[in-house]
């Protein structure tokens, strides 16, 4: 039942779009949902009693107007102040939160509401002090009765009535959608993290790699690609530091393996702790995947492999790698569906010899040239060479 009480027993709320339940009455109802922002009238209709639940479930300033008899007895315009309002992520993604949160802290700006954000609780660690101001509890936390309004962000594939979100997250990039599912400027932002501890884990210049993913068409497919790029930067003097969670990751006959050479820190490992390395590198190799966002929130150049994403799905970096001489962006194609079930998704050429060209195709010496962009790189690359003594 809607969670705010107004005159003559009528309750109302915004969870799960604008809710208004009308109790029993000798004189029918008139009751109409306006647009704030547009002057629309969205719905009207007329009944002895009843419930009324907006198309809608993103965040729109609604105006709730009641009558009986001709007479106004509620009229409410949405405002979030100094009220409880819910931004629930989605259980088991790190990239998504990663860049869905920070316009969570837009909306608490914007309308300085009681701010409660419901995650997977791997991930509070990494928000919880940074933002004092926010309540954050797991999802089994959750006290669905004390709050006004409710949004929930997530990736709509099939959303073609435009209820959950105003635009297709496809066209306008996977962290974006939830500016617009949440009525806040879309102009991406890293969030601020908080660091359980924040020192150097080693003396020496390094450089973190991330090249597992949960399916197969985020991988770098290319067969000698992580091998060649982690001689590449030992040769530099790097050390290379491997910082995924998982050694080995894949389904039925094809399983992945960190590269050869590199420095095993995979592991269930907290976040925290995969920040902290994040944080001190000089920069970080990996995928359209959770530990980049990661690396782009802990302030870190970011060289992004990826072919089946578009890069307007994700944050901007003077370092993306695609081959547009390939097949590439299926996943912003709004004509397709990405299954989850399936590792070895690939929609336009599963099973045929060009399965995965997207990456299989980017070559060693493109990663390369984003690499020596890189200004740490290039200063590394500009000192002098140290003789050893004799």
């Amino acid at each position: 039942m809607p969670t705010q009480t107004g005159p003559l027993g009528i309750t109302y709320d915004f969870n799960n779009g604008c809710r208004v339940v009308l109790p029993e009455s000798p004189h029918p109802w008139r009751v109409r949902l306006s647009d704030l922002e547009t002057g629309n009238v969205l719905f009207e209709t007329s009944f002895n009693s009843g419930a009324v639940n907006s198309t809608k479930r993103y965040f729109i300033p609604f105006l709730i107007e009641v009558w009986s008899q001709d007479k106004v007895v509620l009229r409410h315009e949405y405002s979030a102040k100094d009220h409880e309002v819910l931004i629930q992520f989605p259980v088991g993604t790190l990239g998504d939160t990663m860049g869905w949160f920070p316009y969570a802290v837009k909306f608490q700006e914007r309308h300085g509401c009681k701010l409660t954000c419901a995650m997977g609780e791997k991930l509070i660690p990494l928000f919880k002090s940074a933002y004092p101001h926010i309540t954050f509890v797991s999802h089994e936390q959750i006290k669905a009765e004390q709050f006004y309004a409710t949004y929930s962000i997530g990736l709509f594939f099939a959303d073609k009535d435009f209820v959950f979100q105003p635009s297709d997250f496809r066209y306008v990039g996977l962290h974006r959608t939830a500016g617009y599912i949440l009525g806040v400027d879309p102009t991406e932002a890293p969030p601020k993290l908080a660091y359980e501890n924040d020192t150097r884990p080693i003396p020496e210049s390094y450089v973190c790699i991330a090249t597992q993913s949960t399916t197969q068409s985020k991988y770098w497919n290319n067969p000698d690609g992580w091998r060649s790029i982690v001689a590449f930067l030992k040769s530099a003097g790097y050390r290379v530091i491997c910082i995924d969670q998982k050694p080995a990751h894949g389904s039925g006959l094809v399983w992945n393996h960190i590269p050869h050479g590199c420095e095993d820190e995979t592991g269930d490992r907290t976040l925290q702790e995969r920040a902290r390395w994040l944080k001190h590198c000089d920069f970080f190799v990996g995928l359209s995947s959770g530990l980049s966002w990661l690396a782009w929130a802990a302030g870190c150049p970011v060289v992004m492999i990826s072919g089946f994403t578009h890069p307007l799905n994700e944050f901007e970096t003077p370092y993306r790698v695609i081959n547009y001489h390939t097949c590439n962006s299926c996943w912003n194609d709004p004509h397709l569906t990405f299954d989850h079930k399936d590792f070895l998704w690939c929609p336009r050429h599963k099973d045929t010899p060009r399965q995965f060209e997207c990456t299989r195709l980017i070559t060693v010496d493109q990663v390369k040239g984003a690499i020596v962009r890189i200004p740490a790189f290039k200063a590394r690359q500009q000192k002098p060479a140290v003789r050893a003594p004799r």
